[in-house]
């Protein structure tokens, strides 16, 4: 046999195995959708109006087919039927798209999750905290004259001067940024961060913030780190803020760390895939999450670079 012989048998074997797990789990997004229906029924859950669960569940069910793991390994096959419907159940709890790149599947070991990307941090800040415009960040270059107040009485911080010089926008002299949100009120929520701050988030990251995008645009990467921090403060402090309790967000852990940690703990064994009664993620706390893969770690990444991420 020649090794195309041999390259194609691999490739044949390896469809077939993938289409046996599709066809496995393809009715994993309807047993979903009747829980969140009971859900819903009781008045446990309650989701975005313009929140269509079905085309979601369906446009995520495509993303999962070509979803795979560090090893290169389709998440259908590594990962189990629970943590794959708590993965769906999760998407939906948050009123997130992944077509929309508000969130991502990523393996860890042989469990999937759904972590939340920069862009679904906004669109829930703009949900449950109220916001009417969008979050709009500036850049502290040296030589800018900033002054800022802290109020000793309410630990609120105003912007009392920022002036700024065209020569002093250089990538390499950011020394902070600061987010402008506007509340619901009309008042303004100022976050700032310091260049020191801002590299330390990078460092969660899988990138360690490497990347092309963060050493080319480090002051747009700077700024939606900043505005990231801004609203899961609003999310993390809204009436709502138990559903998203112990949700992973792309800035809260170094997922390829993570993924290292849970495959090696997943060892060489073969996972067992049987049909298993899903948990309620309503009650998922991050001790209980599981971990990420390469390729799936490669979609944050590849978004890293195109339009970059939250951190």
């Amino acid at each position: 046999m020649t090794s195309n012989q041999t390259a194609q048998t691999v490739q044949t074997a390896q469809g077939a195995q993938q289409s046996k797990a599709i066809a496995k789990y393809e009715n994993i997004s309807e047993q979903v959708l009747n829980k969140i229906e009971k859900f819903q029924g009781d008045g446990s859950l309650t989701l975005p109006a313009n929140y269509s669960v079905e085309n979601h569940m369906k446009s995520a069910w495509l993303i999962l087919q070509s979803t795979k793991d560090r090893n290169d390994k389709p998440v259908l096959e590594v990962c189990t039927k629970d943590s794959i419907a708590n993965a769906l159940f999760d998407m939906v709890l948050q009123g997130l798209a992944v077509s929309k790149k508000q969130g991502y599947f990523i393996a860890y070991g042989n469990k999937l999750e759904f972590q939340r990307s920069y862009f679904g941090t906004v669109a829930l800040a703009k949900r449950v905290g109220g916001i009417k415009k969008e979050p709009v960040a500036q850049i502290i270059y040296e030589g800018d004259e900033f002054v800022y107040s802290i109020d000793p009485n309410t630990a609120e911080i105003k912007i009392i001067k920022h002036e700024q010089k065209i020569e002093n926008i250089d990538n390499t002299k950011i020394k902070a940024a600061y987010a402008l949100v506007t509340l619901p009120d009309g008042t303004t929520n100022v976050t700032i961060m310091s260049m020191q701050q801002i590299r330390a988030s990078w460092n969660q990251g899988a990138t360690k913030g490497n990347s092309p995008a963060h050493k080319n645009f480090a002051e747009e990467m700077a700024k939606k780190t900043v505005i990231n921090r801004a609203c899961k403060m609003l999310v993390n402090s809204s009436d709502d803020a138990w559903l998203y309790e112990g949700k992973n967000d792309e800035m809260d852990v170094d997922t390829a760390e993570r993924q290292r940690t849970a495959t090696i703990q997943q060892g060489k064994q073969t996972v067992d895939v049987d049909d298993a009664v899903y948990e309620d993620v309503t009650g998922k706390t991050e001790e209980t999450a599981s971990a990420p893969t390469q390729a799936a770690t490669e979609q944050p990444q590849q978004t890293t670079e195109d339009d970059g991420p939250g951190y």
